[in-house]
């Protein structure tokens, strides 16, 4: 498998006033055409971190991409370094002023001293026209490394990287295939997650290995599958999935980009059924999910977030001693608020949330945390207790999930 290590330049993205997506851009085509990605460096525009980054990467990687410090001005010294490290001078290119020289007539502007310099490239290079800037990309070669410099302008780089470069690097490497599939796990702590599937991962071919990525309210399972022939590659995977799936029966609600608010969405669409919710901790973050996904005024009717008691009763119909006796923070309350929503917006199923996101407000009863949901089906009210931490934030975002993967559960039950 061949190997890529990409090198961002720019001392704007290590200050954190731009945000590196030519890196993650790079990384995903590079997968796609059979390349793995070791590494991502970010470094300043400082002449002996380029130096010493091109060093150590050529030592790691089969091929290294370099993006940016290719502009006109003095701060941009990229391609000077370039030539040190590569022993070599700058050239004038006459191709290259020329495809400069179009673009600037096309934009009615005349090109200047600086942008003539832009047409001088390190004399070893073979120069990528650049169709959207004037700064050309440059491919380089030493000791069986192939180093590659663009610049840093994502709509100059990608199609340099879609209609140049990965062609090249597909003719030059024949490189085999990469696959990547994300099952979609809700509900499971990775660390039983991970004893759950103990003996499915032990029995992993060497060629595809698992990832766990958790964030908050779920766990994505990656699987990365290796190997020369794509098609024959992507069986292997599915034979994995399926038996993995049969180590989380019913655990799984989607795959890759899926997310659970669509997949209620398109059931209860394709069903003709509608959905409403009554939140409190999570303050209308439910509805908000749900109606991210466009056409979801066709099955979502609409939500109340009721914050306070008075609220609650006054809007949902929640028993004034239902919230002495219990508390509002109770399988009661919840269940009340589910059927009141429910009932008054004529819907087929809700979803009612009450919780105690914290970070103050517990109690040793009910400590920070403490969240009850209910989802009113047409038959029935299934309710659960969680206990989700000490992060407000955290807090909301899981009780949403948690309780979109109750109504999941209901739905395809």
């Amino acid at each position: 498998m061949h190997r890529a290590e990409i090198i961002s330049i720019g001392d704007e993205l290590l200050i954190g006033q731009v945000v590196n997506t030519n890196a993650t851009w790079m990384a995903q085509q590079l997968n796609d055409a059979g390349i793995s990605v070791i590494q991502v460096t970010t470094i300043s525009d400082n002449r002996e971190h380029i130096l010493q980054s091109l060093k150590d990467s050529g030592n790691r990687a089969d091929v290294v991409l370099i993006t940016g410090g290719l502009g006109p001005t003095k701060d941009d010294i990229t391609k000077k370094v370039l030539c040190e490290y590569f022993e070599t001078k700058l050239v004038y290119n006459e191709e290259v002023f020329e495809q400069i020289k179009t673009l600037f007539e096309k934009r009615g502007f005349n090109v200047n001293r600086l942008n003539k310099e832009q047409a001088e490239v390190p004399g070893n290079c073979k120069p990528i026209r650049n169709a959207h800037g004037t700064a050309p990309g440059m491919w380089f070669e030493k000791d069986d490394t192939i180093y590659i410099s663009m610049p840093g302008v994502p709509f100059e780089m990608q199609p340099m990287i879609s209609d140049y470069i990965i062609p090249a690097l597909r003719r030059q490497f024949n490189p085999g295939s990469i696959i990547h599939k994300t099952l979609l796990t809700q509900g499971i702590p990775e660390s039983i997650l991970a004893q759950r599937i103990e003996e499915w991962e032990d029995h992993l071919p060497e060629n595809i290995k698992l990832a766990y990525l958790p964030q908050p309210g779920m766990v994505r399972l990656r699987l990365s599958g290796y190997g020369q022939n794509k098609e024959e590659l992507e069986k292997q995977v599915a034979d994995e999935i399926e038996k993995l799936n049969r180590f989380l029966p019913g655990e799984v609600f989607g795959y890759d980009d899926d997310r659970l608010e669509l997949i209620i969405g398109n059931i209860l669409r394709n069903r003709n059924q509608t959905l409403s919710t009554a939140e409190s901790c999570t303050g209308g973050y439910i509805a908000h999910l749900i109606t991210t996904i466009p056409g979801s005024s066709d099955y979502f009717k609409g939500s109340v977030v009721a914050y306070a008691n008075e609220i609650k009763q006054k809007a949902l119909g929640v028993k004034e001693s239902t919230l002495n006796n219990h508390g509002a923070v109770s399988e009661e309350v919840v269940k009340e608020m589910a059927e009141g929503i429910k009932r008054q917006y004529q819907t087929d199923y809700a979803i009612a949330v009450s919780g105690i996101a914290g970070p103050t407000g517990g109690t040793p009863e009910k400590p920070v945390g403490t969240t009850w949901i209910a989802v009113a089906t047409p038959e029935t009210i299934v309710t659960k207790k969680f206990k989700l931490g000490e992060h407000r934030e955290r807090n909301i975002r899981k009780a949403a999930l948690s309780a979109l993967n109750m109504l999941w559960k209901q739905l395809k039950s």
